[in-house]
């Protein structure tokens, strides 16, 4: 029997950077007027959820990422109102929405951290973390910010220093402290009571540090990285990662329980694949992120190592999810893709919604957008400004979307906080939608056949062993229903034997949309060079 239909399980997640949708108003970036304008052509996608990244008020140092209130929207991109109806109308296209919730840390402009600085017997000192300057007045231990320099802080009228894993505008909150730790959870309530769906955890799993605050030991070798980059010459054993976190997600997860059909997903920070697997499980997380698939480079052995890894961690009690793209990752088009072509993006999202788990993908992935270029002058990542030339930081990945080929892409009528990517013209929404052989009319096609099949959206896996190193062939069932999966990682055309029994009782269910496809003779199947086929077995 088929297991009931989850939005979240067996569906694909849809990850909006609200800053760069859409702008209503002008002012160059977007809004959540803007996510309202296109839900239409969201639910024409045939996703089912949409991920908004950070849409609380933020100074912005590291864009929302810094949050100054836990209770309301940005007025950068509208208001409560505005929220209550984006989820109303999202939900009457049986779309969900999932928030973006920074607990690990606040923006220094929060009135808790505002409070917290006055003075030691400041109710609210104790709600972030605090150290005395080491014997020699230095810094209280060695560990460094990823952003850059040390992770500590020092606050003279105090006398103490404060701790930071990113930059000194995101001050971490002492989660070791009852008061913060029962207010952070009433957040997933207050939200929840809201009608959200769901949320995606930022670093969730730096919630705590070692309370003896003791030095990170150092990363075995030398290289030029982390000699610029100091932060990864250590073994991050004790500012991150730690046991608490445990019943913190526990806890978390009899919250979401309370609310029917709701889901909670982890970002794990520094930590391996098998550690975020600790973090998930009927009462843990719903899902954690993995980054061993969006990091493997482009190959079909590296692809299989990674889904077979992935999947077995995962086994029968949880559920895996892949992603190519977010707001901190170069897009894979930019990485992957020759040219204008999009025959690899078109490979890539065969594989990624066709293994067991659910898809995130990334807006404007849907029309092959690539990464920006910007002069040193231009970028506005805390990450580029630090690292520049090493780390061009993720602006490159955040341009704004490319509806049309109108002025700034049709995405405002203003001056655009980022530049659109000079190839809006071309590539864009109003172009490919009128195109059958475009990359959206892929993606629309793809979920379609996705969503339509319980072997694609819900079955078990199964990697089939081949001698071609540049194929990888899995099968995917759900009951009495077959699907094999042939994907063609080389830029040749390969004529492929398949290694299983019966070949004749597998028909081709669907090759793409290019003019070459893939072509099944009477033993064997042609494809195109980085083609696929998605074959389906005949019932006996």
């Amino acid at each position: 029997m088929t297991e009931k239909r989850l939005w979240w399980k067996h569906g694909i997640i849809y990850q909006i950077y609200p800053r760069s949708f859409q702008d209503t108003n002008g002012d160059g970036i977007g809004d959540l007027a803007g996510v309202i304008q296109h839900l239409d052509y969201i639910q024409d996608l045939g996703v089912d959820a949409i991920w908004l990244s950070p849409i609380n008020p933020s100074p912005d140092v590291d864009f929302g990422y810094d949050v100054a209130d836990y209770h309301t929207i940005d007025p950068k991109f509208g208001n409560l109102q505005d929220f209550e109806r984006l989820t109303q109308e999202a939900h009457k296209r049986n779309l969900h929405i999932i928030m973006d919730l920074v607990l690990s840390h606040s923006s220094d402009q929060h009135r808790w951290f505002q409070e917290a600085q006055k003075s030691v017997d400041n109710p609210y000192h104790n709600w972030y973390i605090w150290r005395d300057p080491a014997p020699d007045g230095g810094v209280p231990n060695n560990w460094m910010a990823m952003f850059g320099g040390s992770a500590w802080e020092y606050v003279e009228h105090l006398n103490k220093y404060y701790y930071h894993m990113f930059t000194k505008g995101q001050p971490d909150l002492n989660w070791h402290n009852p008061e913060v730790r029962s207010t952070m959870l009433d957040v997933f309530r207050y939200w929840l009571d809201k009608g959200v769906d769901g949320f995606r955890l930022d670093v969730f799993n730096n919630y705590f540090q070692d309370q003896q605050f003791r030095d990170n030991p150092p990363e075995a070798g030398f290289s030029l990285r982390k000699l610029v980059r100091k932060f990864e010459a250590q073994k991050h054993i004790y500012d991150t990662n730690q046991p608490e976190m445990i019943e913190v997600v526990e806890d978390i997860r009899s919250i979401m329980d309370c609310y029917p059909e709701r889901y909670v997903v982890g970002e794990t920070f520094l930590a391996s694949s098998a550690q975020a697997r600790t973090f998930i499980g009927p009462n843990r997380l719903h899902a954690g992120f993995d980054y061993g698939f969006c990091n493997a480079p482009f190959s079909a052995q590296a692809y299989g190592q990674a889904i077979q890894y992935w999947d077995a961690l995962h086994g029968k009690d949880a559920w895996p999810n892949y992603f190519f793209n977010n707001h901190d990752t170069p897009r894979s088009t930019s990485r992957f893709a020759r040219g204008d072509s999009d025959a690899i993006p078109k490979l890539l999202l065969t594989m990624q919604l066709t293994v067991r788990g659910t898809p995130y993908l990334y807006y404007g992935e849907e029309i092959g957008i690539r990464d920006i270029s910007l002069p040193r002058s231009l970028i506005q990542d805390p990450v580029g400004k630090q690292y520049w030339p090493f780390n061009k930081g993720r602006d490159g990945c955040r341009s704004p979307m490319q509806w049309s080929a109108r002025e700034n892409a049709g995405f405002t009528s203003g001056e655009p906080w980022l530049p659109v990517n000079k190839d809006y013209r071309v590539r864009n929404v109003e172009a490919q939608a009128a195109s059958p052989a475009s990359l959206l009319a892929f993606y629309k096609e793809l979920i379609a056949i996705r969503r339509a099949h319980p072997a694609l959206n819900a079955g078990a896996l199964e990697l089939i062993s081949t001698d071609d190193d540049d194929l990888l062939i899995y099968q995917r069932q759900e009951g009495d229903e077959k699907i094999l999966v042939v994907l063609n990682f080389s830029r040749q055309i390969t004529t492929c034997q398949l290694p299983i029994e019966n070949f004749n009782k597998w028909e081709l269910l669907y090759a793409g949309n290019e003019a070459i496809t893939s072509q099944m003779t009477e033993n064997d199947l042609n494809l195109p060079a980085y083609g696929f086929a998605i074959l389906i077995s005949r019932s006996e």
